[in-house]
């Protein structure tokens, strides 16, 4: 026998012995799964069924990535669908975003918004830029202006990770529009690209606290004196949690983050549900006035609209303080709105969706003389141009979104954002996972999917007769009712009159 054939002979042994042996580990290894199963007490479908048990809940984790490729319509998932995303997706890229053969979107459904298209719309010698708006105009000594229609949401750094937010003040920068912290602080990442800030301000107050938890007006100057910090936002509460605080689980909290936040080093950091320091209408204004003193810029805070009382209790307040002492801009957040970890009752049930809140807050200013004083931005599922326009017509001044900039990213709605396990290294500090996400590629991403969202809004408004988008009213738009009947949207929310006007502080006539 020749070497090569005696070689051939003990590779075929080895080979043999090696599966047998790997056999035999595995029938082993379906033993103890099988006594454990049988055994354990907490999963009765893997004490009925021991081994193959196990498959369902396999079957279960995958069932969501199954429905997502394959399963799922166009226009089925929740909380975005496959043509949502699919749009954010090509105007991030800056590819042809157009389609064919007709729309996927359903033309009858209760509730969806129709723009009105013009006989005579917009030629493209009379097409203008939107128009700039000025915040805290006449009570700021720093007040901000911009023309700035979609911007970057609150995302604190911590929830998500620093290449993602390298790139996105990077392609806001490009863009034009602003970028606000989340309440996780400001780190160096969001000053790298040097766009405008918008600072917020949490339950935690993390990053402008003392070290009992209170708010620094020492820290409020100093992040005040960045230049590219515009504005103070006060966070009462969020889309995803509206009456529960921030969740940052103690994996995530790094020693980076905690100095940034002013917090213990790997510790679950759980904001309170509302500010201590703010239980009333009056403390709000309170607070308003402070922040606005020590820092001299704009401020206002953001909430999901729930009882309705608190607007009504706040603005006749202003009215008896004096318009002065009004928050610069209120930022209505949709209670379906939310990237990070939240309890599932509060996501699902807690809090008003803007389609109804933003009309009646915006109407609550009309009715108490506050609208040319108080800006609206609104947020919560507002991704592409159709729904931006939607919360123009209505009367919102600017439009903040955070998952739309996180498909301009290269999110794909994994729901592993409070895992520490996104797979595209957004919303993780998990080093392997973060070397995906390339911040010099994706900011060029961000500033597109801006621009593309700019210009289809641009498309609506001119379609509809007016020349810039912030001329969009209400009249521009019916909504599906019950039936497949079309109203008027000025209809169903009319703006009110003015029944309450100002003449000096503290001094009021009734009309």
């Amino acid at each position: 026998m020749s070497n090569l054939q005696q070689l051939a002979q003990s590779v075929t042994q080895w080979s043999a012995l090696i599966l047998l042996f790997m056999l035999g580990v595995g029938l082993l290894t379906i033993v103890v799964i099988y006594f454990i199963d049988k055994t354990q007490t907490t999963q009765t479908i893997r004490r009925n069924y021991p081994v193959v048990g196990r498959f369902r809940y396999f079957f279960e984790h995958l069932g969501g990535f199954f429905r997502q490729y394959f399963f799922a319509m166009d226009r089925e998932e929740l909380p975005f669908n496959r043509a949502e995303r699919s749009w954010v997706y090509k105007a991030a890229k800056d590819v042809d975003t157009t389609i064919a053969f007709g729309s996927t979107r359903s033309l009858n459904q209760e509730g969806d918004a129709m723009f009105l298209n013009s006989a005579f719309p917009t030629l493209s010698e009379d097409v203008a830029e939107p128009q700039p708006i000025t915040v805290g105009e006449t009570s700021c000594k720093k007040p901000y202006t911009t023309k700035s229609i979609i911007n970057v949401s609150g995302m604190s750094y911590g929830s998500i990770s620093s290449p993602a937010i390298r790139a996105l003040s990077n392609g806001a920068r490009e863009a034009g529009v602003w970028m606000n912290t989340g309440e996780g602080g400001l780190s160096p990442y969001h000053l790298e690209g040097g766009c405008d800030i918008v600072y917020q301000i949490g339950t935690a107050k993390y990053g402008v606290r003392n070290e009992d938890g209170t708010l620094s007006d020492d820290k409020l100057r100093e992040i005040s004196d960045h230049e590219q910090v515009r504005m103070f936002e006060i966070k009462m509460s969020q889309g995803a949690k509206p009456g529960k605080g921030g969740i940052l689980p103690a994996i995530k909290v790094t020693e980076e983050i905690s100095r940034i936040r002013g917090i213990p080093v790997g510790t679950d950091s759980i904001s309170p549900n509302g500010h201590e320091d703010i239980k009333s209408v009056n403390d709000l204004l309170d607070m308003i006035h402070r922040i606005r003193e020590v820092t001299g810029k704009p401020v206002g805070f953001k909430m999901v609209v729930g009882q309705l009382e608190f607007f009504d209790d706040l603005f006749q307040e202003v009215h008896r303080r004096g318009i002065e002492s009004a928050p610069d801009f209120i930022t209505i957040d949709s209670a379906d709105g939310g990237t990070g970890a939240a309890p599932q009752p509060l996501m699902d049930y807690m809090g008003m969706p803007l389609q109804e809140s933003l009309p009646l807050i915006v109407n609550a200013l009309h009715t108490h003389g506050l609208r040319q004083r108080i800006r609206i931005i609104s947020s919560g599922k507002l991704i592409t141009p159709g729904k931006v326009a939607w919360a123009l017509a209505v009367g919102a001044d600017f439009v903040t979104s955070a998952r739309g900039f996180m498909f301009a990213l290269g999110c794909i709605q994994a729901m592993q954002c409070n895992k520490n396990t996104c797979p595209t290294g957004i919303a993780t500090h998990n080093k392997d996972l973060q070397r995906g996400l390339v911040p010099e590629d994706k900011a060029v991403r961000v500033a597109n999917f801006a621009k593309k969202v700019v210009y289809g809004v641009g498309l609506i408004a001119h379609s509809c007769g007016v020349t810039e988008p912030r001329q969009l009213e209400r009249k521009h738009i019916r909504v599906i009712e019950n039936g497949g009947r079309s109203t008027s949207l000025a209809e169903i929310h009319p703006v009110p009159k003015v029944k309450t006007q100002y003449i000096s502080a503290g001094d009021i006539q009734q009309k």
